[in-house]
């Protein structure tokens, strides 16, 4: 299968940027929608990438967008959603659940049959979270679709790598917290290199023994929270003593800051921590091997140490 024009929708964010590039390396075509064309200056930079600037949730604008490409990556995913009804609000469903659908038509309608879709891990009808249940939706409804098209199923845990808002949301944490308390402190994750996460995307799409398969994206060894935010604190230079919340404190925590305009967590971030977010190996993809945390988080975390003592500096001297 010879790719030219490949449509990475949600190619702006963290993964997207990653997966870019490693098409642009191929020198694959890679057309990405963006509201804001003037946001996305360096991948406007990669050669063999287009940045549209279009609405991707309008059918008829998502057709056009569509119209001559060999295939399709689905990245877009929201974490948070004001909207409490059940079993997820109107933003998660637009995001995880209608979108696909809307996907899958105007792939119908070009002629398209290749689609690559980032689901996520413990994605469930009956999970506890309705970012969950919507991303469960979303990815059913991607799979039935797979007499009809060459579907492959991504569903990463959590995904670190330079600019997450994982990790670097704890290095910022630490960096001001005297003491941090900690909501879902005994939750396990399996982090995930994006890197790792951009190989897999950019060598399956070619792949006709990908076609149909729904795979577990995860990182060698898993982690409870807290592990988590101590590593952090040990490669920053910033070493804090963590609490860990009760379920009434850690609930309250949530709610509160989930009223800020851009949420380290939420009671819907809280209830997907009740499931761990790690896998089996069962469903690893063919040949995985992924990088450690402790080989690739310090890379970029470590770098921190530096800024935040010329920070200390410019501070004792009142700039």
């Amino acid at each position: 299968m010879e790719l030219k024009k490949v449509v990475l929708i949600g190619g702006s964010g963290f993964v997207g940027g990653w997966i870019a590039n490693r098409l642009s390396e191929r020198e694959i075509r890679v057309a990405i929608p963006t509201r804001h064309r003037d946001n996305t200056k360096q991948l406007i930079l990669l050669p063999t990438i287009d940045m549209i600037e279009t609405d991707v949730h309008d059918p008829q604008a998502l057709a056009a967008l569509l119209r001559g490409a060999d295939a399709v990556i689905n990245l877009v995913g929201i974490l948070h959603d004001r909207d409490s009804r059940e079993p997820y609000g109107k933003n998660f469903a637009a995001a995880h659940v209608e979108l696909p659908t809307k996907i899958l038509a105007a792939m119908r309608a070009n002629g398209v049959r290749r689609l690559v879709h980032m689901s996520a891990l413990k994605a469930a009808a009956d999970a506890p979270s309705a970012y969950l249940r919507s991303k469960g939706e979303g990815e059913a409804l991607v799979r039935a679709a797979g007499a009809e098209f060459d579907v492959t199923v991504f569903r990463p845990s959590v995904i670190f790598g330079p600019g997450d808002s994982f990790l670097n949301t704890f290095a910022c944490l630490l960096r001001f917290a005297p003491v941090l308390p900690l909501a879902g402190a005994t939750a396990r994750f399996q982090p995930v290199y994006v890197g790792d996460v951009a190989d897999v995307f950019a060598a399956c799409l070619t792949d006709p023994a990908t076609f149909g398969q729904t795979y577990d994206l995860c990182g060698p060894k898993a982690y409870t929270l807290r592990e988590l935010v101590s590593y952090v604190g040990q490669v920053t230079g910033h070493r804090r003593p963590l609490f860990a919340l009760p379920h009434g404190l850690a609930a309250l925590q949530a709610k509160l800051l989930g009223l800020l305009p851009n949420p380290p967590m939420s009671p819907d971030n809280l209830r997907s921590m009740q499931v761990d977010n790690v896998t089996d190996g069962r469903q690893n993809y063919p040949g995985w091997n992924p990088q450690p945390l402790e080989a690739m988080a310090p890379l970029y975390l470590s770098t921190i140490r530096p800024r935040l003592r010329f920070d200390s500096y410019r501070h004792r001297a009142g700039r």
